[in-house]
């Protein structure tokens, strides 16, 4: 799968605060791209760089294998904060107007694009009657005009109640099944989850870790066992999973296991042979929370 946007050493400076630090991935064809991370991790300034919004203090970034030019910026949709329209316009004439500024797509592209973002039957009502989930539709109908093959959203749900989030979760997986690929940041750990292929994970301006979703934020599976010698407990088991870990306070062994991977029964019978009697076998779901803890250390999960 061939890349649409790599990243090679990127870095930026605000003064004394280090925002990029020699940040490097690519994204793939196809692909719907999170980026996440907390607080002051860098996402909304690496957009910008790549959308040659901000001029990065060193690296470099290629677009579809070339370095960023008018042309390729013309197969490039974004949205990295919400358009002004004007409020008494309907979609229409508030598309016309973004198309006339930016000089992108052509006046057949408007009824394309809100049929897209399925806003057509809503066309001619004026911008202040829209919900915010209709409004967020619409600006990302903006970024759809001349059909980019790439669209770069910055927080698409920010602000929205659930239904919204939830319009705007289909419309990304619509989009990606009409061959956009999709770059988008995220505070949201369950956004990416769920409409993301690949994810970079970014943490005060370095990269924590890039890959599948499926992989980076694997879920786990503890198991958690007691017994009356937990010492002659957790050797028995060492053989079994990673991270093992006696909780003396609890009186139970725990250790982590692949995602449907644990063989109670097993466990319970290697422990047998040794001569140990189990008292307590539990399995418990490792929150994938806890996996994007681990990884940026980030004890309240936000990001920006």
């Amino acid at each position: 799968m061939s890349a649409v946007l790599s990243l090679s050493q990127v870095r930026k400076s605000y003064g004394p605060v280090q925002a990029l630090k020699d940040v490097s991935f690519s994204v793939p064809e196809g692909s719907v791209f999170g980026i996440l991370g907390p607080n002051g991790s860098g996402k909304t300034t690496l957009l910008s760089i790549i959308l040659d919004v901000l001029k990065a203090d060193g690296g470099s970034f290629l677009w579809f294998g070339q370095p960023g030019s008018p042309e390729g910026r013309r197969r490039i949709g974004s949205l990295l904060e919400t358009p002004n329209f004007y409020h008494y316009l309907s979609a229409v004439d508030n598309l016309r107007i973004t198309q006339s500024i930016s000089g992108r797509g052509t006046g057949t592209d408007i009824e394309a694009v809100l049929h897209q973002v399925k806003l057509h039957e809503r066309r001619k009502s004026a911008f202040k009657t829209y919900s915010l989930g209709m409004k967020q539709r619409l600006a990302i109908a903006a970024a759809l005009l001349g059909s980019p093959r790439v669209l770069v959203l910055d927080e698409p749900t920010n602000g929205l109640d659930p239904v919204g989030i939830a319009e705007i979760r289909a419309l990304i997986t619509e989009l990606k099944n009409a061959g956009h690929t999709i770059i988008m940041a995220s505070h949201l750990l369950d956004e990416v989850e769920k409409v993301c292929t690949h994810v970079a994970i970014l943490k005060k301006g370095s990269l924590v870790v890039t890959g599948e979703v499926n992989e980076v934020m694997q879920d786990e599976d503890v198991v958690e066992l007691g017994a009356a010698d937990l010492n002659a407990l957790a050797a028995a088991v060492r053989s079994f999973g990673s991270g093992h870990h006696i909780d003396r306070a609890a009186g139970t062994v725990q250790f982590t296991l692949p995602k449907r991977s644990a063989q109670l029964d097993a466990i319970n019978s290697h422990c047998f042979s040794q001569g140990i009697v189990l008292s307590h076998l539990l399995l418990k779901k490792k929150r994938l929370e806890a996996r994007f803890f681990e990884l940026t250390g980030d004890a309240e999960g936000s990001a920006s």
